[in-house]
Parts: structure tokens; sequence; C-alpha cells
């Protein structure tokens, strides 16, 4: 059965393009979800939109964007 369906990865031992992802998620992990408990979905969701939007791209500095937030890259790209 054809899907047509892509692999996002690249060839076998490169996987370089899951590295940010990889990165993002320990990074929550660590800072947010690890040891926490949540009463609903909701709650989650709100939880994580908080720190996604507000802490993550806003208030936290990356050391790959050099030590500013992304907000900041992306008001000096445009």
């Amino acid at each position: 059965m054809n899907n047509s369906i892509v692999q996002s990865m690249s060839r076998k031992g490169n996987c370089w393009d899951n590295a940010p992802l990889e990165s993002f998620f320990g990074n929550l992990k660590a800072e947010l979800v690890h040891g926490a408990r949540y009463a609903t979905r909701d709650a989650t969701r709100r939880d994580l939109f908080a720190y996604i939007a507000g802490y993550y791209n806003r208030q936290r500095l990356h050391s790959a964007l050099g030590y500013i937030t992304p907000d900041q890259t992306e008001i000096r790209a445009a």
C-alpha cells in the first residue's frame, strides 16, 4: 500500500535534522514538565503555551542565537 509518506530523517547515521527538536524537548522536560502533575489536558495545554510563547520565545536566552531570545532574533532579521 502506498500512502505517499516521506521519511523525515536523512540517511542512516545522519540525525542532525532532529537535533534542534531534541534540544527543545530536552529543555522543555528539564525546565517545565519534569515532576509536574496536571489534572487536565487543558491545564497541560495552558502551561505548555505559557512556557513556549511567554518564556521560551520571549525571555529564555539561547546560546545558539548568541545569547538572545528567538523573538529578538526575528526582530533583527526583519
